[in-house]
Order: C-alpha cells, then structure tokens, then sequence
C-alpha cells in the first residue's frame, strides 16, 4: 500500500495546499486543497473518503470532488464516494456544506436513489475495512470532534501508518499506539513556542508540547510533521529539532509516497 501526501499544510499560500493523503488510488485520508491538484480520471477513482474532523481546510475538496466526478460516476454505474466520519462530523456536513445554500445536495443528486456521496458514520475504536485494507480510528483532542487513523499494513509489513489529525495533548492516543507496532508517525505541529497559548486555545501542538507527547511513544519512530503554518516551516522545525528525542523528525510535503 502506498500513501502519497496530496497536501500538508496548515493555511494556503503559493504552493502550500492543506491536509490530504491518498492511499493507493481509491481512498482519501481528509480532503483538503491538495485534492485539486489530481487528474479528473483519478478523481473519478476514489471511492472513500475518510474525514478527521469538520474543519474547512480537511473537508474543502469533498463538496467540489462530488460536483466534478458526478457525470462521469453516474454514467459508468459508479456506486456513490462514501464519507466516513464521526456523526458529529456528518451533520455538520449536511447543515453547513450539502445544505442548498453552500452548496447543493450531492446526498441527494443525480437523484435520491442513485446519489454521488454517501455518509457513513463511525466510532473511535471502530476498525474499517477497506478492500484489503483495514483502517483504525483513533482519538483526537481538538476544538470539535475529531480523530485520527492508523492504516495496518498488513502481514509482512513493518507496522501501521498513523494520522493524528489535528489535536492538543491526547492520553488516549498513546496509550493506544503503545498496543500497536508503529511504522510512520504524521502529527501536527501548527505553531511555533512563542504561540504556545495560541496552540493551547486552539488545541493543537507547539514544538515543546510535541516533545512532552512523543517521550509516551516507545522506540525510534520516522516522525512526520505535518499542519505548519506557511512562513513557520523553519522556525518550527528549527525548535523541534532541537528537542532531545529519540525519534527522527522530517517536515512533511506534497509529493512524498510512504510505503506501508
């Protein structure tokens, strides 16, 4: 299984596009700016979409993906793109985005039997499977209802691929990922320590809160930061590679393939 970075970026700017990963050629993890850079026919393959939480910079491309792939979907039998996502996280898609006003309700287009999306709620802890794959929800503390995933790579593989998504100092994940055999660590690190009280507010991870959570995690990990802000890169990655870590830390970017 391969796992391409679409986009990783906290906010937009020339050449910066927010959170996206694509897991072989069917399978969205979030849908942020980045999904727009794939040809249409490779849009027209994703069957999935996996959702971590309802933020506009993580769910920004499903809206337009279904408006562009409808036509040629409905007219190959395709059956509909399934959003996978917490309740919470559905019906703030169904109030805020398929509402009529935002935009119109692919739920219900070309027509309420044969829609172009589906949704499909899940449950932290609860295990998806994908084709051959299996996907893992895993918790999340941020501002709204979150999670992130691990993808298992299967039997032979060197262990699980894991997502934080977008959350502060989170106890349940590690105790989790202490059970697991973790190959690839994405997590978030969106502000740099001088907005330390920012991070905190906004529930998401500074370089020095980053070090307090990865001392729970056992082993040296490939650490992936993702969700820098544009302008941050150096002054954060600055701070995170001066911390006294066993683990091995690179920014994330578009682009990049991981093997799992």
């Amino acid at each position: 299984m391969n796992i391409r970075v679409l986009g990783c970026s906290g906010a937009i700017a020339a050449g910066y596009k927010t959170t996206a990963f694509l897991l072989d050629d069917d399978v969205l993890i979030d849908a942020g700016t980045g999904v727009g850079d794939l040809p249409l026919d490779a849009l027209a393959r994703i069957d999935h979409i996996l959702v971590s939480h309802s933020h506009l910079d993580h769910i920004l491309s499903i809206p337009l993906l279904a408006d562009s792939v409808l036509r040629i979907r409905a007219q190959a039998g395709r059956p509909p793109i399934q959003i996978h996502a917490l309740p919470q996280t559905l019906d703030a898609l169904r109030k805020h985005v398929f509402n009529g006003v935002i935009w119109p309700d692919f739920t219900r287009l070309p027509n309420a039997q044969n829609p172009v999306i589906s949704l499909h709620p899940f449950e932290i802890g609860q295990r998806l499977q994908l084709g051959d794959r299996v996907v893992e929800v895993l918790s999340a503390e941020h501002t709204v209802p979150a999670v992130g995933f691990a993808v298992d790579g299967g039997p032979g593989a060197a262990g699980q691929w894991v997502y934080t998504g977008d959350t502060g100092p989170n106890p349940a994940l590690w105790r989790r990922l202490a059970e697991m055999q973790v190959a690839h660590l994405v997590i978030e690190t969106a502000f740099s320590d001088d907005e330390h009280e920012l991070a905190k507010v906004s529930r998401h991870l500074c370089p020095a809160e980053l070090g307090r959570e990865l001392a729970q995690l056992a082993g040296s990990v490939d650490v992936r930061i993702t969700h820098i802000k544009p302008g941050e890169i150096h002054a954060v990655m600055s701070e995170i590679g001066a911390l006294s870590s066993r683990h091995r830390f690179t920014a994330l970017e578009a682009g990049q393939v991981m093997r799992v």
